[in-house]
């Protein structure tokens, strides 16, 4: 891996971490409330990686990242995507890993988390989770975008 995604990596995953603890909210995606993936747009925008500002879903950022997709049971590096999908096979929720086995995303709200107070209800923050816990996933590494 070259240097400048190596350093990105790193700068990612500490920069996930000022966002622990921060509400949940569907569709939210600024400095009071992210869903899952706002937050990781936030972070992979925050280091430099382009994304489109016209769909903020999960699916789009394994559509945009499917291509550097790492076999699973292996569990990838630091910064890279865990993605969780429906039955129909679209990317429904979306984590970063910060180790082999953990995870930092927005979770435990969903459609109807629209308040702080939905949020605060449900239990639904940005928080840490072991990899495993929500079942089958899928990995992709963002920063293998950005070549040697």
């Amino acid at each position: 891996m070259n240097i400048k995604a190596a350093y990105l990596r790193e700068l990612a995953v500490r920069y996930l971490w000022t966002w622990f603890g921060l509400p949940y909210r569907w569709g939210g995606d600024d400095f009071s409330s992210f869903d899952c993936s706002g937050l990781i747009m936030e972070v992979l925008q925050g280091v430099g990686l382009e994304l489109p500002a016209d769909d903020k879903s999960a699916d789009m950022l394994w559509q945009r990242y499917q291509a550097y997709e790492i076999a699973t049971p292996w569990t990838g590096y630091p910064g890279c995507l865990a993605l969780w999908f429906n039955a129909e096979g679209r990317a429904v929720h979306v984590e970063m890993m910060i180790d082999n086995d953990h995870t930092i995303g927005a979770a435990g709200g969903g459609s109807k988390t629209l308040t702080r107070e939905d949020a605060i209800r449900m239990n639904a923050y940005v928080k840490m989770r072991p990899l495993a816990h929500r079942g089958g996933y899928k990995i992709v590494d963002p920063f293998l975008s950005l070549g040697d």
